[in-house]
């Protein structure tokens, strides 16, 4: 598949380069005018969002004003990559079930089954791609997603062992307890203590399927999109602590 920079803007300091890998829409996040090798960071993103939705940018520009490398790309079927009948399908009844005050974890884990196979080969081809340039290199690399970046992201850390540490959470076990144990990698799992959408006890349980032997909850009071910004900063130690310091 041929790697293409498309386009190129700057925000206080982060550079924004827009890129398409094949049929695969990205983003990558460095300091202004980054110069040799640095850790990588790859940026999941949440059910229906895309690589630039609110959350992923705001740690993405975290992480990148600190050194970090940072990337992210549309899931299949998700912002500017086409859609099919049978996610809109699936999609169309998870949130029918959610209005009729449904648990939705089955739907959800069915979806999540949908899109798993594709988004790691898609991770896997985008990071062969970016540790060639210049600027990211191969470096440390290491994965942040909740909620559905969690449910792509537990399969990636199984197959993946370019990937050294992730920041996973908001999300339950259905679907992902065998898939969870291959993960030994260091985890931090983030927890809303009062989510709607995901039962806490479910969340707990894929906290204990991880096979992780160095790995930690953070549990915050709120609903599910409420986590503390504070909890971007404690992402930031994780990974310069488990990938080195960037540049």
């Amino acid at each position: 598949m041929r790697f293409s920079l498309t386009s190129q803007t700057s925000t206080d300091g982060v550079t924004d380069q827009s890129f398409t890998l094949g049929d695969i829409p990205g983003v990558l996040f460095t300091q202004d005018a980054a110069v040799g090798p640095r850790p990588l960071i790859l940026m999941g993103h949440g059910g229906g969002q895309h690589k630039r939705a609110p959350g992923v940018l705001a740690g993405a520009h975290r992480f990148a004003a600190e050194g970090f490398a940072v990337a992210a790309i549309d899931a299949p079927y998700h912002g500017d990559r086409p859609k099919d009948e049978e996610f809109l399908r699936f999609a169309g009844d998870m949130r029918a079930r959610m209005s009729a005050g449904e648990n939705p974890a089955e739907l959800v884990a069915a979806m999540h089954e949908l899109l798993a196979g594709q988004t790691v080969a898609d991770w896997q081809a985008v990071l062969t791609a970016l540790q060639e340039l210049d600027h990211v290199g191969d470096s440390p690399v290491g994965y942040w997603g909740v909620s559905m970046g969690c449910g792509l992201g537990v399969p990636l850390l199984a197959a993946e062992p370019r990937v050294r540490a992730a920041v996973l959470g908001l999300l339950g076990v259905h679907g992902l307890a065998e898939t969870a144990a291959r993960v030994t990698v260091p985890v931090r799992f983030l927890l809303q203590w009062d989510d709607t959408r995901v039962p806490r006890e479910g969340a707990l349980a894929l906290f204990d399927a991880l096979g992780s032997p160095d790995k930690t909850l953070h549990a915050n009071p709120g609903d599910h999109g409420e986590i503390p910004a504070s909890e971007t900063d404690s992402a930031l130690r994780f990974f310069a602590r488990h990938l080195g310091q960037g540049r």
